[in-house]
């Protein structure tokens, strides 16, 4: 058997420049930089946006109540005071940013809060007496270049309607809404400068971290399996991502560790019979007349027949590990099979083999299931004392097959161990009459890809391997 080995390309060779090398120069700190500097500055835009949209709401609702108040106020003052008081007040209480009209029936100014409002009405609206009424308009030449508001409120006094105007230019809401604008304008870079070093920073270090980790897994080898990643203290996602990776670590040196072990046990075995061809040859070579190898032809074909069935179950065992086991899944009479394996066994074996078979169809593979239950009935041969028993059992779903021995049962510890490549429960590594150790761990690869289980146990006081399958029915 020739197994060619193929190198992987060379890490570091010309043209193979390693991936952490060809990395962008928008690496993930710049990255996350220019996000967040995007996300923050989008948001500072549409967020200052609606605050001066709110805040210019709020300000103009405020001022046309305040208006609609004075407006109030000066209806009830002239109620009750009469024109002439009532314009000695308006001269004498003059509020900076309002002015004050007071018109009569005929559109006359009859009152005012400055001499500039003598003349011409600052509005049209004219509200029933007891009624108020609003509206925002363009700039007025005596009140300034801002656009106005201006609140008018009905009232009638000793059977005369007049109409008080209150105007206010938009001057104070505009400064305000511009200083707001220019500070947030003023704000903003800074605010965005604080989060990108922010960021760079925090990312930094969180990738000094990941580094570390690069640096301490690239340095990791083969002969360095037993080595692991520090785990930073700091309970997040890198913490997790560090821990997996030791677990993951654990898995290859687990993994490196039976490869080593099979390799080794492979060997052992296969160097028994190689040794004893060619000890064979090397004897039978030095008679001339031949006579030697007739009499070693035995050995020869008996130690060519155990090689190959080690070479068979090693290479089935190298499909499972390769995930490439085919099976040439059909119906199966499961109690045929048996059938056909209790007849080989009566005719090797000098033990009293007794079965209790019944009919049972399952899905699967003939030549595997084959092999499973050889591998079990040999193995019960080898160990017992002198009876066999097997027995079909007919369970919702499963057909459960047990193979009993009156030999040595195992003990509780070792159950899972037997199944194990290689595994032999006593101290020697001869194999006479052993077999490889490999049996019970093909059988229980080949019971996993048929959906099935196999076990070791025991039933009073008898050793018994029980098996049990999906039926079809």
């Amino acid at each position: 058997m020739v197994i060619e080995a193929v190198r992987p390309p060379s890490v570091g060779t010309a043209g193979s420049e390693p991936s952490h090398r060809r990395e962008s120069s928008w690496g993930i700190r710049k990255r996350s930089v220019l996000s967040a500097v995007v996300v923050v500055t989008v948001s500072l835009l549409v967020g200052g946006a609606f605050l001066l949209l709110v805040l210019q709401s709020s300000l103009i609702s405020a001022a046309r109540s305040n208006l609609a108040v004075r407006a109030s106020d000066v209806a009830e003052l002239l109620e009750e005071e009469g024109i002439q008081e009532t314009q000695s007040t308006l001269i004498e209480d003059h509020r900076s940013g309002e002015q004050v009209q007071i018109l009569d029936a005929g559109d006359r100014v009859v009152a005012w809060s400055s001499r500039r409002l003598r003349t011409d009405p600052l509005s049209q609206l004219r509200p029933a007496p007891g009624r108020t009424a609003r509206e925002e308009r363009p700039p007025v030449p005596v009140l300034g270049d801002d656009e106005v508001l201006v609140s008018a409120r009905g009232i009638e006094v000793h059977d005369q309607a007049y109409i008080v105007l209150v105007a206010a230019p938009l001057e104070v809401q505009t400064d305000t809404l511009r200083t707001v604008g220019l500070l947030l304008l003023g704000a903003a870079p800074l605010l965005v400068a604080l989060v990108a070093a922010a960021v760079w920073v925090l990312v930094g270090r969180s990738l000094q971290t990941v580094e570390r980790i690069r640096r301490q897994v690239a340095e990791i080898d083969g002969r360095r399996l037993h080595e692991r990643v520090e785990v930073p203290p700091t309970g997040d996602e890198i913490a997790a991502l560090t821990a997996t990776m030791n677990q993951m670590l654990d898995r290859l040196e687990h993994s490196d560790n039976s490869h080593r072990a099979f390799f080794s046990d492979a060997s052992h075995e296969l160097r028994s019979p190689l040794s004893t061809l060619v000890t064979t040859a090397e004897v039978a070579s030095l008679d001339a007349s031949g006579k030697t190898w007739l009499d070693m032809q035995q050995t020869v074909l008996g130690e060519s027949s155990r090689m190959q069935a080690l070479v068979e179950d090693l290479l089935t065992l190298a499909k499972v590990d390769a995930d490439q086991l085919q099976l040439d899944v059909q119906d199966v009479d499961l109690e045929d099979v048996l059938d056909a394996e209790i007849r080989r066994l009566r005719t090797v074996s000098d033990h009293q083999v007794s079965a209790e078979l019944r009919p049972a169809r399952v899905r699967g593979d003939e030549r595997r299931l084959t092999q499973v239950f050889r591998n079990l009935l040999d193995n019960a041969a080898r160990h017992a004392e002198s009876t066999i028993m097997i027995r079909m059992e007919q369970r919702p779903g499963e057909v459960v097959v047990s193979v009993d021995n009156d030999g040595e049962t195992i003990s509780s510890q070792d159950r899972e161990r037997v199944f194990e490549r290689f595994a032999r429960l006593d101290a020697s590594r001869s194999s006479d009459g052993g077999g490889s150790g490999l049996g019970l761990a093909i059988s229980r690869e080949i019971m996993i890809a048929h959906g099935g289980t196999v076990v070791a146990t025991e039933s009073d006081g008898v050793c018994r391997f029980l098996v049990a399958l999906p039926t079809t029915d």
